[in-house]
């Protein structure tokens, strides 16, 4: 991947010098309302953060600071200002593409970097949970550590498979922006049972819009077919099956949330090749819009 590091952009809020990157739930425990409230985030989003909490121990930390000097590995700088570059190019595309292609007008999203933990309008976003988009705020979150996990999963941590994480990202931001987040809650909402086979089509079009993005980049010839590969990698590596046989070795399909390492590769590739939003309705695909 061809990119060359410059400033940080003003998209990105770096928390990553505030002590535990923001704050958590804590004292005395999360509380009844509290869990209501991780409770609600998660089926909206998918994402398990009751867990993440519960496996955080209730640990309280307060930001005394958030904009503290940044001490960070050479790795760690060099993987930021990817990061940043990525978040401006993506977004840079999709301020083109959305317009021509929806007729919406696109409309930037922030990129919080932060360490173990800190606050969205998602609630409390922890390492534990890996990147995500919080459609309450319109924010990514990510935490750097992440590609360490990656990593651990058997997925590639090359250039172009950290943009594909951060595109995937912004891909739901797009969703967002177009509704089909808020009509993916009502019709959970409606039948709850839907829930998980829900959260996997939203997953796998992000995949498919992160792929939209990258065509963007293979025309202009800053990602070649070498890239694509570690795009692809990274997109197996969490896939659901992939991450069950890791963590428990079995596989229980009716608890996927993200798709199998084969259906999101297959969704970013189809975006890829298609340059097209219309070519990512995986709604459509089970009949549910």
């Amino acid at each position: 991947m061809d990119w060359t590091p410059g400033e940080m952009s003003r998209d990105v809020e770096d928390r990553r010098g505030s002590s535990g990157g923001g704050f958590g739930f804590g004292g005395g425990g999360l509380g009844i309302i509290g869990f209501v409230f991780l409770l609600i985030i998660s089926l909206i989003t998918g994402r398990n953060y009751i867990g993440a909490y519960l496996s955080g121990g209730g640990h309280v930390a307060t930001s005394t600071a958030s904009n503290r000097p940044v001490t960070a590995s050479r790795e760690e700088d060099r993987s930021a200002h990817l990061v940043s570059y990525v978040l401006d190019d993506v977004q840079a595309e999709w301020q083109k593409l959305l317009p021509e292609q929806t007729g919406k007008p696109y409309r930037r999203a922030h990129l919080v970097l932060f360490r173990d933990y800190t606050h969205s309008g998602c609630g409390v976003a922890q390492s534990q949970t890996g990147p995500f988009y919080c459609p309450a705020d319109g924010k990514v979150y990510i935490d750097l550590g992440f590609w360490d996990e990656l990593r651990r999963l058997g997925g590639s941590t090359a250039d172009f498979a950290q943009a594909y994480v951060i595109a995937h990202e912004l891909g739901h931001h797009v969703q967002n922006i177009l509704g089909i987040e808020r009509q993916m809650r009502q019709l959970a909402a409606r039948d709850p049972s839907q829930q998980n086979p829900l959260s996997v089509r939203l997953e796998l079009q992000a995949d498919c819009l992160a792929g939209v993005w990258g065509n963007t980049a293979a025309k202009r010839k800053i990602i070649h077919r070498e890239d694509v590969e570690e795009g692809l990698k990274a997109a197996a590596a969490v896939g659901d099956d992939h991450i069950q046989k890791m963590s428990r070795g079995a596989v229980s399909p009716e608890s996927f949330t993200h798709g199998t390492s084969a259906e999101r590769q297959q969704w970013f590739m189809r975006g890829l090749r298609s340059g097209e939003v219309n070519q990512c309705n995986t709604f459509q695909a089970a009949g549910s819009f």
